[in-house]
């Protein structure tokens, strides 16, 4: 076994692609196909964490609370991050253990529903700016804004939405516990979906929040809290680009903490897609971790050999 610890964040659409029916059947064969460029880092000896997203499935989960209001118990925003999180477990668990078995590899794989602490005074939490859920009309939206206490805003062209806050993750409660079973080798999957946002009392007690924290600082802690060497974030572009989608977009195969600090500076990563993923790369980095690759889901094999994806250094 290998003494390098790996942390590998998978994106949304590893499991829900857009434009494709969202049935439990096609998360299964998406995740199957996701599992496929992570089973080299398995062949090449790596310990392992996997964490994922799980908008597309938080979303699920908070239309059939609509669609069953005033029949059945409403299902807080905490309960349902902790729900997906171990549903979406249970998938990756089982499709990496046939995806192993196949490969003829012996190593155990468990999932751990992750409670991640914030701080309760964070400003993300007063000024929420995660758009969740379903779209609405404004009449629609502003009604259940009244009746459900939600903060509502329009998400683009394409209608009003709930928003709710994205606290910044300060630490990992679950990560002894994690640390050691990836230590014995076991391939750990946790902190899906950003993981279950708690803040502590004063007295030492956990209470929840309805929140939902970023998946990629999530990833970012958890690797700095067990000690992982490595963080590969996977998502649906190849390389970290400068002036996305203009004419003059250069893309980057690799980067300096410094330099990618200076870009972002120069506001190159927008908070609303490359943002967090950089503010993740670079707080792994500076608090100790050796090397992010942030690439394309299906390249991940090559980006193990530096021929693909973005490769940022210290």
């Amino acid at each position: 076994m290998s003494n390098c610890t790996a942390v590998v964040a998978l994106g949304g659409n590893a499991i829900s692609k857009p434009g494709l029916p969202d049935t439990i059947p096609n998360q299964f064969e998406h995740t199957r196909e996701a599992l496929m460029g992570v089973l080299e880092l398995v062949r090449r000896d790596y310990r392992l964490v996997i964490t994922h997203g799980n908008g597309p499935q938080v979303g699920n989960a908070l239309l059939r609370v609509e669609l069953s209001r005033g029949k059945a118990p409403v299902l807080p925003l905490g309960i349902i991050v902790a729900d997906t999180e171990g549903g979406m477990g249970y998938m990756i668990e089982q499709c990496f253990q046939n995806v192993l078995h196949e490969a003829k590899i012996l190593r155990d794989v468990v999932s751990i529903v992750t409670q991640v602490v914030i701080d309760k005074n964070d400003s993300n939490l007063t000024n929420p700016t995660k758009f969740v859920g379903q779209f609405y009309s404004e009449e629609d939206a502003k009604r259940l804004a009244a009746e459900s206490g939600w903060q509502v805003k329009v998400d683009g062209n394409r209608g009003w939405r709930r928003v709710v806050g994205s606290p910044i993750p300060l630490e990992i409660i679950n990560r002894a516990a994690i640390k050691q079973l990836v230590e014995s080798g076991v391939i750990v999957i946790a902190a899906g979906g950003g993981g279950v946002p708690v803040y502590r009392e004063a007295n030492g007690r956990y209470e929840g929040v309805d929140a939902v924290i970023d998946k990629d600082r999530a990833s970012a802690v958890l690797a700095r809290d067990i000690g992982a060497q490595e963080l590969y974030i996977l998502t649906s572009i190849d390389k970290v680009a400068l002036n996305f989608n203009k004419p003059n977009q250069r893309d980057l195969d690799s980067m300096t903490v410094a330099e990618a600090e200076s870009y972002a500076a120069e506001g190159h990563f927008p908070p609303g897609s490359m943002g967090p993923k950089i503010e993740a790369a670079l707080s792994f980095l500076k608090s100790g971790g050796e090397l992010v690759v942030i690439c394309a889901l299906e390249n991940l094999s090559q980006a193990l050999d530096g021929k693909a994806g973005t490769h940022i250094h210290p």
